[in-house]
């Protein structure tokens, strides 16, 4: 088996759309990185997800970001996998809040589709975020980071973003709706994922 590509030079696509995510990935790829513009910032078209992994959804769309821009890219894929609906909504779980982004819904969705199951697996549940690095060649990099807890409902607390307030890290008696962000980042199947990766193609120790 080869060794993993390193990344070298200054300037990394972020396979987006969404503005929010550059600066937080640029935080934490600084020490490696200098540029970081936008799939969006580049005009890039943004390509249907069509494959059935988060890794394999984070390859295909840091691949089409590096093949058309000429550049290395990064793309990422995350969800929320719940043991008991036999990994749902997985890859799906943004298209569970609907064409709104209302994860109130999604959360509502994940209840009572749990409610139906007889057997709802301790309502155990993860995280998972995907990070794929893509060359213009067409190689790509894959990592996956997790975080694994337990659902509670009804959901708790207003901090954090998508199905932070239903879910309780292992370890935590407070879902992520509930902790400091600062906390959160730090646990976080997101964080978990770039250390991965800076180690694989960064030179991290």
């Amino acid at each position: 088996m080869s060794a993993p590509r390193q990344f070298t030079g200054d300037t990394l696509v972020i396979a987006t759309h969404n503005k929010g995510k550059v600066p937080e990935i640029a935080a934490l790829l600084k020490d490696y990185v200098a540029k970081f513009p936008s799939a969006g910032e580049l005009g890039l078209a943004e390509p249907e997800e069509t494959e059935s992994t988060y890794i394999g959804n984070a390859a295909l769309k840091a691949r089409a970001a590096a093949m058309a821009s000429g550049l290395p890219a990064l793309a990422d894929d995350s969800g929320v996998s719940v043991a008991g609906l036999d990994g749902a909504p997985g890859i799906y779980s943004a298209r569970w809040a609907g064409p709104s982004k209302d994860f109130t819904l999604a959360m509502e969705r994940v209840q009572r589709e749990l409610e139906a199951v007889t057997d709802r697996k301790g309502d155990r549940a993860a995280f998972i975020c995907a990070l794929a690095l893509a060359w213009p060649d067409g190689h790509v990099e894959a990592v996956e980071g997790r975080l694994d807890g337990t659902l509670t409902f009804p959901p708790r607390g207003g901090r954090g973003f998508g199905y932070d307030p239903i879910f309780i890290p292992d370890g935590y008696s407070i879902t992520c709706g509930e902790m400091d962000p600062a906390e959160k980042q730090a646990i976080s199947h997101r964080a978990d994922a770039f250390q991965k990766l800076k180690i694989l193609c960064f030179g991290a120790k």
